[in-house]
């Protein structure tokens, strides 16, 4: 199972930062899944580790259930009664066309595509579940060091000038995307592995290790990323680092042992001011360019209401999963047409409501129940390994909630697969850690 979750992580960081096209290559991602599917739900059952994780279980087969649900066939007389169907009605009539059985989902392709997107996540989420604290922290090493990797060759993107280190045929040529279509998922991936960072190189002060290349990797992986953020000069990643960076810092002192700072965690904190110091005289004139939208409309804030209505129309059951480009384009206002087009909403939230109506909705709400109720048992816990992996993966967790609320980042493969991972992480946090027990 660790060979299989080895392979899933590399295919998934390499072959995993798009949301669309490029078939192939999230196709070998997805079958990269199945044996690490079937090998963590065999050791779930097994081992009957399940029952300890019913809910959390649960709402992972709820969330495959929704896609899967849309895709029944249902006969003429019922989906044709569904709101929203009017038009997909009136085409065929004027086609002369007798309506047949057809499913919920506007875009049955699009939608079984969503469904088989899901196995990469729902493999890594399971096999955490039932592996060791070692095998998970060392999962987490290999994400620190894809970022550091994905950092460098953004940063080798940029001088080249050119769009031949570019992995993407659709990406933002010019820009620091590393392993990625899109520079704010780059971002997006940084601040989720920055409070990891923070940890692993704390822990070495609590445990009084002599070993201190964990916290020299600390100290300069969170320079990184702030040197990181100024150049992929995501307005999102620039507005979260804040927060996650203090965020994060709090994990440390916690994993340090919430006693007075010493030297290596006045180090790390000195590194994360002067690189902020660094960024503020060098970069900071186009960081703040990229917060002008005098000169450019920002067209996903322009779009929220159109997509608002639209959910609205398609309630109670949505559209479908993976339809919002068909969706968006029937109800798209003609003074909005320019040369580019609105493939996601740039808002999760609103997209899922939309998609799944209220089902999506009623889960969204019961997952953030869950993320509520594992946050506040890792967080009112002591130091100990485990812990400090659940308040990091806590705060990863939040980083990439709060980006979805102004972008799509979970939509690729390999944000899709960090997020199952620190939910696993995390859901842990309601089981006593083996410190507990003694």
């Amino acid at each position: 199972m660790a060979i299989a979750a080895a392979i899933l992580l590399a295919l998934s960081f390499v072959f995993g930062g798009a949301s669309r096209e490029h078939a192939l290559r999230l196709a070998l991602v997805e079958l990269a899944a199945l044996p690490l599917l079937v090998l963590s739900a065999n050791r779930l059952i097994r081992t009957g580790l399940w029952r300890e994780h019913r809910f959390a279980l649960g709402l992972l087969g709820l969330i495959a259930a929704i896609p899967l649900i849309q895709l029944i066939p249902l006969p003429p007389f019922l989906w044709t009664a569904l709101p929203g169907r009017a038009d997909m009605v009136l085409a065929l009539q004027l086609a002369g066309i007798q309506p047949g059985w057809a499913p919920i989902t506007a875009t049955p392709d699009l939608t079984w595509q969503s469904v088989l997107a899901l196995l990469p996540p729902a493999a890594m989420f399971m096999a955490v579940l039932g592996a060791s604290h070692a095998q998970t922290a060392r999962m987490m090493w290999f994400y620190l060091a894809g970022a550091v990797v994905a950092v460098l060759l953004g940063a080798a993107q940029l001088a080249s000038g050119g769009t031949q280190l570019y992995l993407w045929a659709t990406t933002a040529a010019g820009s620091v995307t590393g392993f990625f279509a899109n520079r704010n998922h780059l971002a997006t991936l940084l601040l989720s592995c920055l409070p990891f960072a923070a940890v692993f190189g704390a822990a070495v002060l609590r445990r009084r290790s002599d070993e201190r290349l964990p916290l020299w990797f600390g100290a300069l992986f969170m320079g990184l990323v702030v040197i990181g953020l100024a150049a992929i000069r995501s307005r999102a990643g620039v507005i979260l680092f804040g927060p996650i960076a203090v965020a994060g810092m709090l994990a440390a002192w916690i994993a340090a042992g919430r006693g007075r700072p010493g030297p290596g965690l006045i180090a790390l904190t000195g590194g994360v001011a002067a690189a902020i110091g660094v960024v503020a005289v060098l970069a900071l004139p186009p960081i703040l360019a990229r917060f002008d939208v005098q000169s450019a409309p920002e067209g996903r804030f322009e779009g929220w209401p159109v997509v608002a209505d639209a959910a609205d129309a398609w309630l109670p059951l949505g559209s479908g999963i993976g339809s919002f480009d068909a969706v968006y384009r029937s109800v798209e206002p003609l003074e909005q047409l320019d040369p580019t087009f609105f493939n996601h909403a740039h808002n999760e939230y609103l997209e899922t409501w939309l998609e799944a109506g209220w089902p999506g909705v009623a889960l969204i709400i019961a997952f953030l129940v869950w993320y509520g109720r594992r946050l506040w048992a890792a967080w009112k816990a002591g130091p100990s390994r485990e812990r400090d992996l659940q308040r990091a993966a806590s705060i990863a967790l939040l980083a990439m909630l709060a980006h979805s609320a102004v972008d799509y980042p979970l939509r690729t493969a390999t944000l899709a697969v960090l997020f199952a991972l620190c939910a696993a992480i995390l859901e842990k946090a309601g089981q006593p850690t083996d410190r507990e027990l003694a």
